[in-house]
């Protein structure tokens, strides 16, 4: 069978021509471009500051860029700034003198009304001593020491309950951070020494605290508490 195509006078061979992958051939250059006649016309030769005579210059160069604040009215910004930071000090002051004021105030109220809670629980105890003064005088001496007696149960009974601790050491070791040594004397036994062999005047504490040294005689073989 015949190929028409060879008898066609019409037909372009180049337009059956593919490249791989089915693509056309591309077009062959036909001259010099117009992308190089610009190239070639450019003129390499001009310093770059020609171009642009009226460019602006570089930002920051001579100047921070920022308004500037005129000096007088900087001067009363500061000036109002520092009288505020005076007046919130001075305000701040008082304020806390106040308040120490109060804390003091309360302290002292608290501490007069234990004082006096402490004071009405031992007008039981003035009351009997008023009448044992009273009584003294025609009571038997049986009677008035009973009565001396249950007074003074009374009495101690109530600073118990206040806190008060009574410190008797007689026959304890002696420790001197509760016992003040008038006195030594020397141990019948030598297991006695530094042990309190007699109590002057007794001591107390109040809720744990010293207040008073218990006084007394120490048992010591080297003549020393």
């Amino acid at each position: 069978m015949t190929d028409k195509r060879r008898f066609s006078g019409g037909y372009d061979a180049r337009r059956d021509i593919h490249t791989a992958g089915g693509m056309a051939e591309p077009a062959s250059p036909v001259g010099p471009s117009e992308d190089g006649a610009d190239l070639a016309s450019t003129d390499m030769s001009a310093e770059p500051g020609s171009r642009e005579p009226d460019s602006p210059p570089i930002f920051g160069e001579g100047h921070t860029g920022l308004p500037s604040e005129p000096a007088p009215e900087a001067i009363r910004r500061l000036e109002s700034q520092l009288d505020e930071a005076r007046d919130q000090q001075l305000r701040l002051a008082a304020e806390f003198d106040n308040y120490r004021k109060r804390v003091s105030r309360e302290r002292a109220e608290q501490s007069d009304r234990a004082q006096a809670a402490l004071v009405t629980r031992l007008l039981d105890v003035l009351d009997d001593m008023d009448r044992l003064s009273a009584e003294g005088g025609g009571a038997a001496a049986d009677s008035l020491r009973h009565a001396i007696e249950l007074v003074d149960r009374k009495l101690r009974k109530e600073l118990e309950a206040a806190g008060v601790e009574r410190i008797d050491p007689a026959g304890q070791p002696f420790d001197p951070s509760l016992h003040e040594a008038v006195s030594v004397l020397l141990p019948p036994r030598p297991e006695l020494d530094h042990t309190v062999s007699a109590t002057f005047q007794v001591g107390y504490r109040f809720k744990g605290a010293l207040i008073r040294a218990a006084r007394v005689q120490v048992y010591s073989a080297q003549g020393q508490a």
